[in-house]
């Protein structure tokens, strides 16, 4: 297949309730309950937590304005390489490509290290063969229709969701001392040690809840792209917030570090035991398979990389190449290159003996966290500099000017934040250099995609004038026909 053939993906195949389920999915809500907010407790013993959700869902959400503009008016599937490309230059494009793909694979195999860890717990075992039994679901799953995807997505999203619910009423049914408190609400809490930390780990939260940009190309709508998108981010935002109140309401805002703290506490599933002993279990089933589709959200944008960089000749055109010229309702190529990915790095951390929680889950999801919140600052800064021929008529002083910018500046804080505390949150050595490798491997990826853009724009002019725009016109390329009689 050459550069130039046009190869496009299913027209009309996402709506906008399909592109919200994909960014709340990968952001997996009970994984943040089971996982992120006992661990915030406890590492931070900040009592203002739910506060802080409110705060930084508020700078995630001016934030992803200027993403999901972009998004909507580039139409790419690779959107920061896409996005890049058109709002600053076409190295800053490849860069970011290359800069997104480690991102999102580092989330994507951090969640096979917690998969198995899990289910090794539970049900005995070594955490790597349940690690890769989930490899093979996630694989078998990618290379299907994507609606398939969606439908799975979004059932284990509505149980979440429910258990979620449930565990905020029960928390807040059953306070400590007998009264409810609203001290995590109290603004003075934030004027504390920890708070950098939890402002990371808070951001880390949202992490995947710009995938519906990947799907731009099969939406229904493009605008549904931004609708989606913000509606995640902000619902998120509460049931996140709401979650963290009940957890330090049930234990305690001065005692709620220490039980987080303490495995033998049993947060927060202990919490969810008044609404009925059952939901416990079912809670942790639930968990088992948010955790599964969540790899299963971020395989899917990953195979779309994979797709659109390929297409172009980025990356190499067989990745992209198919069996028809026509439109695709997989990215398979794109889709069997990251199962390989996956399975290299599982591989590489089972061999070398490595815990899958405290090392493979905690130092990927982070490295993968701190590299989107840098995307998500490059995508403002494109829209801030965005041409008007991107930007289309009547643009929005709100979408490109003026919460672009909010969203450098309240960004670049959470930035700093997350940096500094970076050998915190990796429960690193005190002067430990180690925390240092995940900015450093940031910054060596975004460099190898500038040294990449310029070799193309010296030996292959042709594939560097298209970089960022070889998405097919709507009917450039026809549509499977289905004729029955």
């Amino acid at each position: 297949m050459s550069i130039h053939e046009q190869v496009a993906l299913a027209r009309r195949t996402m709506t906008p309730t399909g592109l919200s389920i994909f960014g709340a999915a990968a952001s997996a809500p009970m994984v943040v309950l089971a996982g992120g907010l006992v661990t915030t407790y406890a590492t931070t013993r900040v009592t203002a937590l739910p506060l802080t959700f409110l705060l930084v869902t508020a700078v995630v959400a001016v934030l992803m304005v200027g993403y999901t503009a972009l998004a909507r008016q580039v139409g790419h599937p690779a959107v920061y390489y896409g996005i890049l490309a058109h709002g600053i230059n076409r190295s800053w494009g490849v860069a970011a490509g290359l800069v997104a793909l480690v991102a999102y694979t580092a989330i994507q195999t951090s969640l096979y290290g917690l998969f198995g860890a899990t289910l090794a717990g539970q049900l005995g075992g070594t955490w790597w063969v349940w690690a890769g039994i989930a490899w093979a679901v996630v694989g078998a799953l990618g290379v299907r229709a994507i609606a398939l995807s969606t439908w799975v997505l979004g059932g284990v999203l509505t149980v979440s969701l429910l258990i979620v619910g449930l565990f905020v009423a029960a928390g807040l049914g059953t306070p400590a001392g007998g009264t409810v408190s609203w001290e995590g609400f109290d603004a003075s809490g934030l004027a504390v040690g920890g708070i950098g930390g939890a402002v990371a780990l808070c951001v880390a939260a949202f992490m995947g809840v710009d995938a519906p940009g990947s799907f731009v190309e099969e939406a229904v709508d493009r605008r549904s792209v931004s609708r989606a998108t913000i509606t995640a981010v902000l619902v998120l935002g509460g049931v996140y917030a709401a979650a963290a109140w009940a957890m330090g309401v049930a234990a305690g805002p001065h005692t709620i570090a220490a039980r987080a703290a303490d495995p033998s506490s049993g947060l927060p599933f202990t919490i969810l035991e008044p609404a009925g002993h059952a939901w416990v279990g079912v809670a942790g089933v639930v968990l088992v398979f948010a955790i599964v589709t969540s790899m299963l959200a971020f395989h899917n944008v990953i195979a779309r990389y994979v797709f659109a960089m390929a297409r172009e000749g980025v990356l190499p055109t067989r990745l992209a190449r198919t069996d028809s010229t026509t439109r695709i309702s997989a990215p398979r190529r794109g889709s069997l290159t990251q199962t390989a990915t996956a399975a290299l790095v599982v591989a590489a951390f089972a061999v070398t003996g490595t815990d899958p929680v405290t090392v493979m889950f905690t130092w990927l999801s982070t490295l993968g966290a701190l590299g989107l919140l840098c995307l998500l600052l490059a995508a403002s800064i494109a829209a801030l500099a965005a041409p008007p021929a991107v930007r289309g008529q009547r643009p929005g002083i709100w979408q490109w000017k003026v919460a672009p910018l909010l969203g450098m500046l309240g960004g670049s804080v959470v930035l700093v934040a997350m940096v500094g505390n970076v050998g915190s949150l990796l429960a690193a050595a005190p002067g430990s250099p180690y925390p240092l490798l995940l900015p450093a491997i940031l910054t060596a990826t975004a460099t190898t995609g500038g040294i990449w853009a310029a070799h193309l724009r010296r030996t292959r002019p042709d594939i560097y004038a298209g970089i960022g725009h070889g998405t097919p016109k709507t009917h450039a390329v026809p549509d499977a026909l289905h004729i029955s009689i």
